[in-house]
């Protein structure tokens, strides 16, 4: 497909080239009749909540996709990250990457906890993990790193490090179900790892969240935590809040299972499109996936440079123009966000300021079409290789 009219239309104040907003992370649904079927046995039972039988099923369902002896399922991601950080006993300073979603940080702080912030590799927007041992200190008690986009952290490395330093380890693995690293499901990392199930993600839940490990205890005391620390009737044996998933958020959970390889396929296409059709557009480089390991191509990545005859900036003000809706994720990064400008990073983020400029996440997914993808590529290299002063 070729644009054949001027550009940009909307900035002209002709009509936009989508009629309807192209949003990032728009929902994926499976099968509706399979989701009803579930909701009308849930409401025949009129369990709604409190480990509801759909919320069993779920969590043995999770736990056998990825290979873990648990799952224990929670109302969000940001409550699941709330209480791992807990039951692992984190206290003081935990190190974490500015270059993340803001709830990964927001979980230390909500408790207490000093979040540290350390940089990425530019090339993996991963944590660092030489940035990672220049911010230890004496106070510090663990390690949260991020699959981000789904790419496996550096898990070996960063696992020396909590080793030789006696630091707890655990993951945020919002953006990674079903990638794998060296050919194993992403799940059974570190202590432990927090799966969000979120709308957007590639999985969801309508909202919903878990913990998964393969340790015993750690489960066992997340398991109570998440239900007021209640063991049986007028019983309570820990301190909790409640993190319950409900019934509901299985039922889309359970449904969704089904159709994560649909989603995934759906995905990788469109990756494809992406990657081939911007593979010679001027200054614009795409997050590429490792096609050895397991991906689910949820996050369409690209960083906008020289020799673009567009920034950043212009960029998405051009797509949004066209009723794309580009984002920055996670700009400006987590240390420069007003909850956190007042603690001074304690190590170089030169990196993440650098990705934090140039980074722009596209429209992707099954509710996109082919020729979609092919407009939005149009209109990339269209801008990027003319300009936006282009008659």
């Amino acid at each position: 497909m070729t644009t054949q009219t001027r550009f940009p239309l909307a900035i002209q104040g002709a009509q936009p080239r989508f009629h309807e907003p192209v949003h990032v992370g728009r929902p994926n649904t499976g099968d509706r009749s399979t989701f009803i079927a579930h909701i009308e046995a849930m409401l025949d039972r009129k369990w709604l909540t409190n480990n509801g039988p759909l919320v069993q099923e779920f969590e043995q369902r999770v736990a056998r996709d990825l290979g873990v002896r648990h799952c224990v399922a929670m109302c969000n991601g940001t409550v699941a990250l709330e209480i791992a950080i807990r039951a692992l006993g984190l206290t003081g300073e935990v190190i974490v990457p500015s270059w993340t979603f803001i709830a990964t940080a927001h979980a230390l702080a909500w408790q207490g906890i000093t979040p540290v912030f350390a940089d990425i590799d530019p090339g993996t927007h991963n944590l660092s993990p030489e940035s990672v041992r220049a911010a230890i200190t004496p106070s510090t008690t663990g390690i949260i790193a991020v699959h981000t986009w789904g790419r496996p952290a550096d898990i070996e490395a960063l696992s020396d490090i909590a080793e030789e330093h006696d630091l707890q380890l655990m993951f945020d693995a919002a953006h990674a179900y079903r990638c794998t690293h060296r050919g194993k499901r992403i799940g059974s990392f570190g202590a432990c790892e927090v799966l969000s199930f979120h709308a957007t993600k590639v999985f969801n839940t309508l909202e919903g969240g878990a913990v998964v490990t393969n340790d015993d205890v750690l489960a066992d005391t997340m398991r109570l935590m998440r239900n007021f620390g209640f063991a049986g009737y007028d019983n309570v044996i820990h301190d909790g809040t409640n993190g319950k998933m409900v019934e509901a958020s299985a039922a889309m959970g359970l449904t969704n299972l089904e159709a994560l390889s649909s989603f995934v396929e759906a995905n990788r296409i469109r990756y494809e499109i992406y990657r081939d059709r911007l593979a010679d557009v001027p200054g614009v480089e795409l997050v590429l996936y490792d096609e050895r390991e397991e991906n689910n191509y949820h996050y369409i990545v690209a960083a906008v440079d020289i020799p673009s005859r567009v920034t950043r900036d212009q960029l998405i003000d051009v797509l949004h123009a066209e009723n794309i809706l580009a984002r920055k994720y996670f700009w400006p990064g987590c240390h420069r966000m007003k909850t956190y400008t007042g603690t001074a990073p304690t190590v170089s983020l030169q990196h993440t300021e650098q990705v934090a400029e140039r980074n722009i996440v596209l429209p992707s997914g099954p509710s996109l079409t082919v020729d979609d993808v092919h407009l939005i590529c149009d209109v990339i290299a269209f801008a990027c290789e003319r300009g936006i002063e282009h008659p």
